[in-house]
């Protein structure tokens, strides 16, 4: 697709509901189901499953630079022009915002001032939109790069099990996709369980429960037992297959007890927390950057910080301690740019892609009544490491940031959360136009909706 009227037409002609039900926020709640339905049926009869396929593939050009991947998702959506895409609005910014021209980037010193150190790194796609207005889609749409109300959104994969399922490696002891701060990330949709999230929040020292009260001796007496007990039910029951995937996950977490390299890959002092901010956030920006330096097997991290939903007192004027874009900013300021500045210092940085974006962005001039910033359509996505060029932006907005001024990519369109998804794959070496038809239903899973028809692809300005 070589224009947003291109794009535009095509999904004018594919039953593919985007703007039917998301970019019409006020929707009543019957008629958004009524329109979801006709979506979904509407895609079941578009694409029949080619018989005796497995799985197909356009031969394209992949970047390859990444091993491995994290994806920082801002619940709650951050207001772009307050943080990534500032723009500065007369008598409603507050000064202490202090602007900044960093290499040519208009940047909040005072909301994110190490990061401001880190800007050299880190590319900012600002003519990105989001399809959803609500937080839940918006949120699980980001996590599986389509639309969740489609004919395969309740099956589909985390990104991140799509990752699992092409990189793992049976010989490492870490689990391949790595949840932090993530309970409700999406999981592994129609694939194994061995390619679900493993998902866990680091307490003050990092990994908890790696022992057992009763010794390591009488752990392995109770395990083996409980095996022992559950091997009917595997082997015979209706219910073998649920069982057999519990299984996996225990013996997942029974790999990661009484072991060294779990205690130093997920642990940390005190000290080493300060460092990343003494939060929750920070405390999962450094196991992910342990657990990557300890190599062993780990190819994508998923973290979340929430807050973001900022619908009162954005600026915290009438509670300047509460949650706002100063308190939370200084909380993801501290943990992201601490770890970029580890993983480049480290050498990591030039082999692990960090992608970071919220769900969409917030409205732009005044401020609502309730002093804050509501849901909006254009949104950013700051990506960094794995050969990306950083200092720039891809794409600018126009004055008020309410709209995409320049596309600044090769498609001359909006990026969309599925050409994030086609960059993850391209930078990590798979080829994101793969249907795999091995789904229950029998239709075809495509990595990336439509990227065989050319509809998504990969935003490869970053590196070039």
């Amino acid at each position: 697709m070589k224009n947003q009227a291109d794009f535009d037409r095509f999904i004018q002609r594919h039953p593919h509901p985007h703007r039917a039900i998301f970019e019409k926020p006020h929707l009543s709640r019957r008629r958004f189901f009524e329109l979801a339905g006709a979506a979904v049926t509407g895609s079941w009869l578009a694409q029949p499953a080619r018989a005796g396929d497995t799985v197909r593939e356009l031969d394209v050009t992949t970047r390859d630079t990444a091993r491995q991947v994290i994806f920082i998702l801002l619940a709650g959506a951050p207001s772009h022009i307050d943080t990534f895409d500032l723009k500065m609005v007369n008598g409603v910014t507050p000064s202490r915002v202090n602007p900044a021209t960093i290499g040519g980037l208009e940047w909040p010193t005072g909301i994110l001032p190490k990061l401001a150190e880190r800007l050299p790194d880190i590319a900012v796609i600002r003519s990105m939109r989001s399809w959803a207005l609500v937080h839940s889609l918006a949120q699980q749409w980001s996590q599986i790069g389509r639309n969740p109300a489609a004919a395969l959104g309740d099956i589909a994969p985390n990104i991140g099990s799509i990752v699992a399922a092409e990189k793992a490696d049976p010989s490492k002891i870490f689990p391949p996709f790595l949840a932090l701060n993530s309970a409700g990330a999406v999981g592994s949709g129609y694939l194994p369980a061995t390619h679900a999230p493993f998902r866990l929040s680091p307490g003050a020292t990092g990994l908890p429960d790696t022992t057992n009260v009763h010794g390591q001796s009488r752990f392995e007496t109770m395990y083996s037992r409980l095996r022992a007990l559950d091997a009917p039910l595997r082997e015979k029951s209706p219910l073998g297959k649920d069982v057999e995937d519990y299984d996996k996950f225990y013996q997942s977490a029974k790999g990661l007890m009484y072991s060294p390299v779990v205690d130093t890959a997920f642990r940390f002092t005190p000290a080493e927390s300060a460092r990343y901010g003494n939060s929750g956030f920070g405390n999962a920006c450094l196991v992910a950057r342990q657990v990557l330096a300890a190599n062993q097997g780990t190819r994508f991290i998923q973290i979340t910080l929430g807050g973001w939903d900022m619908h009162n007192d954005i600026y915290g004027a009438q509670n300047p301690n509460g949650s706002n874009i100063f308190t939370l900013g200084r909380t993801f300021d501290n943990g992201l740019a601490t770890l970029l500045g580890d993983l480049k210092s480290s050498g990591l940085l030039s082999e692990t892609l960090v992608v970071v974006a919220g769900e969409f962005g917030r409205t732009v001039g005044p401020l609502s009544g309730a002093a804050g910033r509501d849901h909006f359509l254009q949104q950013f996505c700051a990506v960094a490491g794995a050969g990306v060029k950083g200092g720039r932006s891809i794409g600018s907005t126009n004055a008020s940031g309410s709209a995409t001024a320049t596309h600044g990519w090769s498609r001359n369109r909006d990026v969309r959360p599925e050409d994030i998804e086609a960059t993850i794959y391209s930078a990590l070496g798979i080829n994101w136009t793969k249907i795999r038809y091995d789904d229950p239903l029998g239709r075809g899973f495509e990595y990336v909706p439509y990227a065989a028809d050319d509809l998504y692809g990969p935003v490869n300005e970053l590196w070039t």
